[in-house]
């Protein structure tokens, strides 16, 4: 497999109108891809991808924009999504799970958003899975709650936002970093000093498609064929050849989710 991009969202509305086609494509690209899931119902259209293509893999969990209106609908949406993992042998992870403050100003809300958090790492604990990790505006809080429930087969933090404290304490808790569009967006003062913080062996690469279109695709649909602008990037930095970055990446994916 020549890329994997270990999170997308090919389950998104924004492809319902040529999913089929834009598979075929990346297929003929030879991309792998995981679509993560953010709410039940995505959760639930990731793993029908999976089940119908070969190269595609899921996650399910509760993202923090997407909370249920009430406490009860939370724990009740998290107990199918415990049973939608145990149940598909292609959900590789718990996720995406975290926090995000970005718009949520109510602290009622965000101490929902932490009992999602925790609550998701405990499912993920008890099936063997890592967790994929969202986090926004939440860096303290989110490392916080990592430190204080040991997540036992770790995990990624998706798109990782380019904070240094963040990166540093992620990768000495176990985790990997996965590195999105942002990476190449010219207003990135610091992507090149991050990129070369992540060892080759904690480093992953995404879209996070439909969104976060790397340059030079800024403000157009992404897709998972669009992961090599990333490898790119890294290549540069790191200096090594974009082959050599989508080969490494594809490898930590595998360990990361115990892709066998």
């Amino acid at each position: 497999m020549r890329f994997f991009d270990n999170h997308a969202h090919l389950d998104d509305e924004k492809f319902d109108i040529d999913r089929k086609e834009v598979i075929e494509n990346i297929q003929n690209e030879d991309t792998g891809f995981i679509s993560a899931g953010y709410n039940l119902e995505s959760s639930k259209k990731a793993i029908e991808l999976s089940k119908k293509y070969s190269f595609i893999y899921a996650t399910c969990g509760i993202s923090p924009n997407d909370i249920p209106q009430t406490e009860d609908e939370l724990w009740k949406n998290l107990k199918k999504i415990e049973e939608l993992a145990k149940e598909n042998k292609k959900v590789l992870a718990i996720g995406e799970i975290g926090l995000d403050y970005y718009w949520e100003k109510d602290k009622e809300m965000k101490k929902i958003q932490k009992k999602a958090f925790i609550e998701q790492i405990n499912i993920a604990n008890k099936l063997e899975l890592p967790i994929v990790i969202h986090t926004r505006d939440a860096v303290m809080d989110t490392l916080e709650i990592l430190k204080k429930n040991d997540v036992k087969n770790k995990g990624i933090f998706h798109c990782c936002p380019l904070n240094r404290e963040l990166v540093k304490e992620g990768l000495k808790l176990g985790f990997y970093i996965s590195c999105a569009g942002p990476v190449t967006f010219k207003n990135s003062k610091n992507a090149d000093e991050i990129i070369k913080m992540i060892p080759n062996d904690k480093i992953l690469i995404e879209t996070d498609s439909p969104y976060l279109s790397p340059e030079p695709l800024r403000g157009k649909r992404n897709n998972p064929i669009n992961v090599k602008y990333i490898a790119k990037k890294i290549a540069e930095v790191k200096g090594k050849t974009v082959e050599e970055i989508g080969k490494i990446t594809y490898e930590n994916a595998k360990k990361a989710y115990k892709i066998t």
